[in-house]
């Protein structure tokens, strides 16, 4: 399931982070720091150190938002979210196809985390560079990616996914993955279709018995596959 998440952060925090991250040189590394055996390889790009205060201090506003936003918590029913974060493409830089790694060690307290669900936060407007589409494929094809300084598209961890190269300008974007209280995509698709439906239910006053019992199927649902 690949959902896109519509201003996670609006202009004025997008310039936030924006700043911050064009202020803090020396914290730029190379990409390939943090890739796995596959991605290294293919991987061609900068990122922020991930324990910097910069980096930290993106991460808390990127995060308070997400527990604020309804979209995002459908859609990944979240259990524990990796802490955001940063990349930088700038000319002929890019991600060759690969699989993100089934596990992370969250850098803050050691845990191990399952990425369920990849996840990348455009920061960059999207006329101010050519080239730097995030390519997921699934069983429908590939679907090609680029959105808004401020939008979000959330897809599962096991898809083999790139970033085409970068021809014009410089792409920024903070990135991260969640493990999710319900493993299994085709599980977590069809709550999140529920829980659509019951929000436009709501919104047209429809029967309030019948609405109470799709609720109870929801979570009932959510009850019965859910990992804690």
């Amino acid at each position: 399931m690949l959902v896109v998440i519509p201003q996670v952060l609006n202009a004025e925090q997008v310039g936030a982070v924006r700043e911050r991250l064009e202020h803090a040189c020396e914290a730029w590394v190379d990409g390939r720091v943090t890739a796995g055996y596959s991605g290294a390889p293919v991987k061609f790009n900068q990122q922020i150190d991930e324990r910097s205060d910069v980096a930290l201090e993106c991460q808390r506003l990127i995060l308070g938002m997400l527990e604020r936003n309804p979209r995002f918590i459908s859609a990944a029913l979240p259990n524990i979210v990796y802490p955001p974060m940063f990349n930088r493409y700038s000319e002929g830089m890019t991600f060759g196809a690969h699989v993100d790694g089934s596990v992370r060690i969250h850098p803050h307290d050691g845990r191990k985390l399952r990425t369920d669900i990849s996840a990348t936060l455009f920061l960059s407007p999207r006329d101010s560079y050519d080239g730097g589409e995030l390519q997921v494929q699934d069983t429908y094809g590939t679907h090609s990616v680029k959105l808004d300084a401020g939008d979000m598209v959330v897809y599962p961890a096991t898809s083999l996914h790139q970033v085409t190269p970068i021809t014009r300008g410089t792409r920024v974007a903070s990135f991260f993955w969640i493990q999710s209280l319900i493993r299994d995509d085709t599980q977590r698709s069809l709550l999140f279709d529920m829980d659509n439906a019951i929000q436009r239910l709501n919104q047209t006053g429809a029967d309030e018995e019948a609405r109470r019992t799709l609720v109870g199927c929801y979570h009932n649902l959510l009850r019965q596959w859910s990992e804690t």
